[in-house]
């Protein structure tokens, strides 16, 4: 395997990685809910089976918490309260438009103290917040998954620059 199939590809606003395994990804997810702080939105992308619910599970992890995460693709949001910060897991694979999205109370959850991961995020990309942390994730292999993050905001680019440099010495 060269160098060019494993190196990520980045800039100040950005990262494009591949992951290699479930694990891995879940790792790379606890190292990025390590970093997150109360009030940070991440938005998630990619078709089904492109490892979005494991990125969350990894994110999970990282904000210290023990029991199953699942996606909440029935109930939409999922609340877990027993981290160091309140984790919201919000999937709007069901939404239909961004009307909808709102009438959930979403900017109750991105105005608040806890983190938010949102699946399907561009499926009411004006329920977001302006500034936010996007990845998109694709399915490359059986096991392979490419991701790609974007920071929007002053406040993700330097959660994304610490990222770089806990999760890859860069």
């Amino acid at each position: 395997m060269g160098w060019a199939e494993v190196a990520p590809i980045l800039n100040e606003r950005s990262l494009d990685f591949i992951s290699h395994s479930e694990a891995q990804t879940r790792r790379l997810g606890a190292r990025l809910g390590e970093l997150l702080q109360g009030g940070d939105v991440i938005c998630l992308v990619g078709e089904l089976g492109a490892g979005k619910t494991c990125l969350v599970q990894g994110i999970g992890q990282g904000l210290g918490i023990e029991g199953p995460i699942t996606s909440p693709s029935f109930t939409l949001i999922n609340e877990y309260r027993q981290a160091r910060l309140p984790f919201y897991h919000i999937d709007l694979y069901r939404i239909g438009e961004a009307k909808e999205a709102l009438s959930l109370g979403l900017e109750e959850y991105f105005s608040g103290q806890g983190v938010c991961v949102v699946e399907w995020a561009d499926r009411a990309p004006d329920a977001l917040p302006a500034e936010h942390l996007w990845i998109e994730l694709r399915h490359l292999e059986e096991t392979k998954r490419s991701l790609l993050m974007k920071a929007v905001g002053q406040r993700y680019e330097r959660l994304l620059q610490e990222f770089k440099r806990r999760a890859f010495g860069i």
